[in-house]
């Protein structure tokens, strides 16, 4: 990326983080952050195209952020939960939205790849279980959770459905879940049915 691009990109990137894209054109964009749509679209070459160099950068600077915290969190159950807070947050809302219509837009042709293979790479390091198609039902889930987040406007009920999930996964894995919970998301105890009395116990 040249270097007046990526000088470009980063004023939309602070533009949009603040105010979102929602329906703006290039123009509109272009206005926002001081500069022109003949720049814009020399640059992105259309709004697709900038939508689609918004959420590459963004996504990058996410998995940076998890090759980051995998340096400093060796469980890898605390490390997905600690992914996830930062990623449900909502100063990031507005990237999110932006993925899902990047992938209207392009169909979402190499935006998992990426994902499966520094997952891969980190649950190696980590000792954690590597199945591709375990992996990859991890980024599916986080993106489909995400979607009910931007729904509702709301984290708290997908961040117990993440949980939920992540329980799962390390009983499957032979994982131990980390010990920090989110505030407010229930214990596995609190979330199991109770035990049935033995028979005798119940006339």
């Amino acid at each position: 990326m040249d270097e007046a691009r990526s000088q470009l990109l980063q004023r939309i990137l602070v533009e949009v983080s603040a105010h979102g894209l929602a329906d703006r054109s290039l123009r509109d964009v272009a206005t926002a952050i001081g500069s022109s749509h003949r720049m814009l679209n020399y640059h992105f070459g259309s709004r697709a195209g900038l939508v689609t160099a918004i959420v590459e950068t963004v996504e990058a600077a996410q998995r940076d952020l998890l090759a980051e915290l995998s340096a400093q969190i060796a469980d890898p159950v605390d490390l997905s939960r600690a992914l996830w807070e930062r990623t449900v947050a909502v100063e990031m809302r507005p990237f999110v939205r932006l993925f899902f219509e990047c992938v209207a837009l392009t169909g979402g042709k190499g935006l998992t790849d990426p994902w499966i293979a520094l997952s891969r790479e980190i649950s190696g390091r980590l000792g954690a279980p590597v199945d591709e198609d375990e992996l990859r039902l991890g980024v599916a889930v986080t993106r489909g959770l995400l979607i009910d987040v931007l729904a509702t406007g709301d984290a708290a009920p997908a961040t117990r459905a993440f949980e939920r999930f992540l329980e799962m996964w390390a009983l499957r894995s032979g994982l131990v879940a980390g010990a920090t919970r989110p505030p407010g998301s229930a214990t596995p105890a609190a979330r199991a049915p109770a035990r049935r009395r033995p028979a005798r116990d119940r006339r």
